[in-house]
C-alpha cells in the first residue's frame, strides 16, 4: 500500500512474504474477500480518488499509481466506478 506504483505479481509478493503464491493468494481471500488482483485494483481506484481528490492532475495520479499510459489508468477507473476520472470528480463535487 506504501508503493503502489509497484506493479510486483502475486509471485513475487509471495516471494518477498516468504509464502508460496498459493498461501498468499488464499491469505488475501480470506483478509479481504477478494482475490489479489480484485484487492490491487481496489487499493488503485481508492488511492485515485483521494489524489483526485486533493487536486492532483490525473496524468500524475497515473504515474504515481504505476500505470504506462493515461489512457490506461482511466480504462481502469471508467471500468470500476462507471465514469472517467474527470467526470467522476465532477458529480462528485456536484453531489
Amino acid at each position: 500500500m506504501a508503493t503502489p506504483g509497484d506493479r510486483a505479481t502475486l509471485d513475487i509478493w509471495a516471494k518477498r512474504t516468504g509464502m508460496s503464491e498459493r498461501s498468499l493468494a488464499r491469505l488475501t481471500v480470506r483478509e479481504t474477500g477478494m482475490s489479489f488482483g480484485s484487492w490491487r485494483q481496489q487499493l488503485m481506484v481508492m488511492l485515485a480518488v483521494g489524489r483526485l481528490a486533493e487536486g492532483v492532475a490525473i496524468q500524475q495520479v497515473a504515474a504515481d499509481l504505476g500505470y504506462e499510459s493515461v489512457p490506461s489508468f482511466v480504462t481502469m477507473f471508467r471500468k470500476t466506478l462507471g465514469a472517467a476520472p474527470g467526470r467522476y470528480m465532477a458529480a462528485r463535487q456536484a453531489g
